[in-house]
C-alpha cells in the first residue's frame, strides 16, 4: 500500500514549489542583470558607430568609448517620411529612443517596396552626426539593415557631409555562412566601399555590387561582391536600394545634399 508521502498530490506540491522557486530566482537574476545588459548594448552600438567613421580601431576601454562618443557624436531622430530632423527631440531624447523596438512596432511594408525584406519600417530613425574637436560636422552615420541568405544583416553606413560619399560601412551583426557571406565583416571587403559614391549626377542610386573580380577599381560606384555568397551580396545591394530610397533615408539625404546640415 502506498504511503502518504508518495501520493500524487504531495508530488505535485513539491514539483510546483520547485518551479516557483526557480522562476523567482530566474526573474530576480534577469531584473538585476538588465542594467548591465542595457549598458553593454549601448556600448556595443557606440563602438560600432565610432568604427564606421574610423574614430576607433580594434578594442578600447569602455570609458574611452563613452568619452569619444560623447565628444564627437550627436544622436538625432529623423522623420523618414519628411526627411526632417525632429527638433522637439534633443540628444538625450534621441539616445533614449529604442529603434529596434520601434521597427517591430512600425508599419508593414508593401511587398513591392520591401526590397530589403525587412517587413516593417519605423516612422523615425536615429542618425548620428559626427563632429571634430572644433564642432565642425565631419560625417553622418545611418543605421541600415537588410536580409541576406540566412539572416538580417545590420550595419552602420558613414557618409561625408555631402550625403553621398562613403566613409565607411561597418557590418556588426549578421548570421551569414562563416567564410562566405560572413565575410561582409571582413575589413578588406568593407574597405572597398570607402570613397565610393551612392548616387550619380542625377541623384539616382548608382552604387553597384558586382560579381567578384568584375568591379572597375577606378569606378566611383562599383564594388566586388563575395565569392560563393551571391545571395548575401544581393542582400547588401538590396539594403542600399531600400535605405537610400524614398522609403528609407532618401528624403533625409536629399535635404543634406541641399545644405540642411551646412550649419552643423
Amino acid at each position: 500500500m502506498s504511503s502518504n508521502n508518495d501520493s500524487i498530490s504531495k508530488t505535485l506540491i513539491v514539483v510546483i514549489s520547485l518551479c516557483l522557486v526557480c522562476a523567482i530566482v530566474v526573474s530576480t537574476a534577469a531584473v538585476q542583470l538588465r542594467p548591465t545588459q542595457q549598458a553593454n548594448k549601448k556600448l556595443d552600438s557606440q563602438v560600432n558607430i565610432l568604427r564606421s567613421v574610423g574614430l576607433v580601431e580594434g578594442s578600447a576601454p569602455a570609458a574611452r568609448i563613452a568619452e569619444l562618443f560623447n565628444t564627437h557624436v550627436e544622436t538625432r531622430l529623423v522623420n523618414l517620411s519628411t526627411g526632417e530632423i525632429d527638433a522637439s527631440c534633443d540628444r538625450a531624447c534621441a539616445e533614449a529612443f529604442d529603434y529596434r523596438k520601434s521597427l517591430k512596432e512600425g508599419k508593414s511594408l508593401a511587398q513591392a517596396d520591401d526590397v530589403a525584406s525587412i517587413r516593417r519600417i519605423s516612422e523615425y530613425a536615429p542618425v548620428y552626426l559626427t563632429y571634430d574637436e572644433n564642432r565642425n560636422l565631419k560625417a553622418l552615420v545611418l543605421p541600415v539593415h537588410g536580409y541576406g541568405l540566412w539572416s538580417t544583416m545590420h550595419a552602420f553606413l558613414a557618409l561625408e557631409t555631402d550625403g553621398n560619399t562613403i566613409i565607411g560601412l561597418n557590418y556588426y551583426e549578421q548570421g551569414e555562412t562563416p567564410g562566405l557571406g560572413g565575410e561582409i565583416e571582413n575589413p578588406r571587403w568593407k574597405g572597398q566601399f570607402v570613397g565610393k559614391k551612392l548616387t550619380n549626377d542625377a541623384g539616382e542610386l548608382a552604387l553597384t555590387i558586382l560579381k567578384p573580380g568584375n568591379a572597375d577599381p577606378d569606378s566611383a560606384h562599383q564594388v566586388d561582391g563575395l565569392s560563393g555568397a551571391t545571395l548575401t551580396a544581393n542582400g547588401v545591394q538590396n539594403t542600399f536600394t531600400f535605405w537610400i530610397g524614398e522609403n528609407g533615408f532618401g528624403p533625409f539625404l536629399a535635404k543634406v545634399r541641399q545644405g540642411a546640415l551646412s550649419n552643423g
